[in-house]
């Protein structure tokens, strides 16, 4: 008996595998021929011109120019087509809330920021989140019901049993019990939230450092210290969305912190945390500090410390290499990860000289020794990271054509 339409093996599942498989290539390549598709696809050329012809009436792709320049007879080259579909994130941090609008391909056609300074937000957050929203919907020239998916990144995270934020109460007005039912009620379109380090996992995986590996572990340094786990190729979030939040971690060479809630705070971040290494350069007898909020100082001592060999400079590099691997070889003992990617403004900043030291440090802390590498998605990695969810989830949903 012949399978229904949606039975895997049937000419219409195999023809939306064909079409996903053919928007990826379009996506990882940019514009492709016929004839290049159909090899790098395995199939005929008069399959292929067939799925071009049906994603191109689907409005999905668009013809884009031809091959010339090339050996041989020029060729349509088809390419996806960037409007079929928008997606959006949200980066939100206690001085800010920053929103980017993508299009499918991937390129941010639009961006908006608000600053939401003091301990009191003069707006109420859903005001924030949509007015944020739609400056960014706006500078693409797009209106809101035009975004298919919106991701919103925060620090801590929503845990899941309660829907309420856990491990960020730095962060005003985000910690009612009916926010998330507000947020929902407010925006069109559906509405995911994520920690914000583990979404610059996302990012170094699909994008940057991380590419092609399934186990490891982002250390994240800016305005607070935290870790994203990915283990399998998934997100491990944990029972209550904590996993991760090593700012809280008990470490050797730091005061026990207690009701580390209340404090937002712990002893891996009182060790090696951003707002630790101006305290510890002044220790060193380091004068020359710089000026502006503790991440860019920190981040500025840092920058200076990589770029000198001997010195006071050195001294706060060592010192502060030695902090992050004593965090770290609690990770790595428990998680036996293949790679650890260091970001985050404070540890980009060292470059190649803190990671060396680093390593070097953690060779000697741990019983396993991944391999460390410095992220490689430097602008608004979170923002990136948030896009990067949405999108997936966007075009999982926009290229199913077995539907």
């Amino acid at each position: 008996m012949a399978g229904s339409a949606g039975t895997p093996g049937t000419p219409r599942v195999l023809r939306a595998m064909n079409d996903r498989a053919a928007l990826d290539l379009l996506l990882a390549h940019g514009p492709l021929s016929r004839t290049r598709i159909g090899k790098l696809t395995g199939l005929s050329k008069p399959t292929a011109s067939q799925l071009l012809a049906r994603l191109e009436a689907a409005g999905l792709v668009l013809a884009t120019g031809t091959s010339e320049g090339r050996p041989g007879p020029s060729a349509q080259l088809y390419e996806v087509n960037p409007g079929a579909a928008h997606a959006a994130g949200l980066d939100v941090t206690p001085e800010r809330v920053l929103a980017a609008v993508a299009d499918i391909t991937g390129r941010t056609i639009g961006t908006y920021e608000l600053p939401t300074p003091g301990r009191r937000p003069a707006r109420p957050v859903v005001r924030q989140v949509t007015d944020t929203l739609d400056g960014a919907v706006k500078a693409a020239g797009l209106a809101r019901d035009d975004v298919r998916r919106l991701v919103i990144a925060t620090p801590g995270a929503f845990d899941p049993n309660t829907g309420r934020l856990r491990y960020a109460s730095h962060l005003p007005g985000w910690h009612s019990p009916t926010l998330l039912d507000e947020l929902a009620a407010a925006l069109p379109m559906p509405v995911e939230y994520e920690n914000d380090v583990n979404l610059v996992a996302i990012a170094e995986q699909r994008l940057g450092a991380a590419r092609g590996h399934e186990d490891f572990v982002l250390l994240w340094n800016e305005g607070g210290l935290g870790a994203a786990l990915v283990l399998g190729g998934r997100l491990h979030r944990g029972w209550t969305g904590g996993a991760g939040e090593v700012g809280f971690l008990p470490v050797p060479g730091a005061p026990l912190v207690r009701q580390v809630t209340r404090a937002n705070s712990g002893g891996y971040q009182e060790l090696a945390g951003s707002q630790a290494i101006p305290a510890l350069a002044r220790e060193l007898g380091i004068e020359d500090l710089p000026s502006g909020p503790y991440t860019e100082v920190a981040a500025t001592l840092v920058e200076r410390a990589a770029a000198v060999e001997a010195g006071p400079y050195r001294q706060l590099l060592e010192r502060y290499a030695t902090g992050l691997a004593t965090g770290l070889a609690s990770l790595v003992s428990v998680l036996d990860p293949e790679l650890v990617v260091l970001s985050g403004a404070s540890l980009t900043a060292g470059g190649e000289p803190l990671r060396a030291l680093v390593q070097a440090e953690l060779e000697e802390l741990a019983a396993s020794r991944p391999r460390l590498v410095v992220g490689d998605v430097h602008e608004h990695p979170v923002l990136r990271g948030a896009l990067e969810s949405a999108l997936a989830a966007t075009r999982d949903e926009v290229f199913d054509t077995s539907r």
